[in-house]
């Protein structure tokens, strides 16, 4: 048993969007859907002191994620790898996992009728790969890894750099962190 996270070095994160680009590729995600979200924050401040950075955002994997709470069939789970996942099969469409998510990183899929979200590229991990966010990130500014091994480059960076979380506040535990 793993726990899978990733940390992104918003100093790093150029806004290229590869990394959206990637998990559409790999997830085949719907055009207008997206697993996986570059934001432009700013830009801020006065002229010419103008500052703006960007916040690549997806499934915050939730120690106490809200979505599985919510969800009346067991569709939203969490596996071996603490990772949260949708079993398509047992999705109803109630959405009640897309209301619940204070991130808003769940995706409708039209044309299956279900709800979708970043996987963490299951697939590639179940073999010891990387994400395709990750791997394919120009600027490295994605870091993947096991945050139950103290040894692990994740452990460490999340441990020297002070990594937050985003919205702390509402107490779900989110495992993916941000430093700078």
């Amino acid at each position: 048993m793993s726990h899978y996270a990733i940390v992104v070095d918003l100093d790093r994160c150029i806004g290229c969007h590869g990394c959206e680009i990637a998990c559409k590729n790999e997830n085949e995600v719907e055009l207008g859907s997206f697993w996986n979200k570059v934001v432009q924050v700013g830009p801020f401040g006065d002229y010419p002191h103008l500052h703006q950075y960007f916040l690549p955002v997806m499934c915050q994997q939730c120690d106490d994620s809200p979505c599985t709470h919510v969800c009346p069939t067991g569709a939203s789970y969490r596996d071996e790898n603490n990772v949260v996942l949708v079993d398509k099969e047992k999705c109803i469409g109630c959405k009640y996992c897309m209301m619940a998510c204070p991130y808003g990183v769940r995706s409708w899929s039209p044309s299956e009728h279900v709800v979708e979200k970043c996987t963490l590229c299951k697939e590639r991990t179940d073999r010891g790969d990387e994400p395709m966010c990750v791997k394919c990130c120009l600027a490295k500014a994605r870091i993947f890894g096991d945050l139950d091994d103290p040894e692990s480059e994740i452990s460490r960076v999340v441990r020297e750099r002070g990594a937050t979380v985003l919205l702390p506040e509402q107490g779900t535990r989110p495992q993916v962190h941000y430093f700078n």
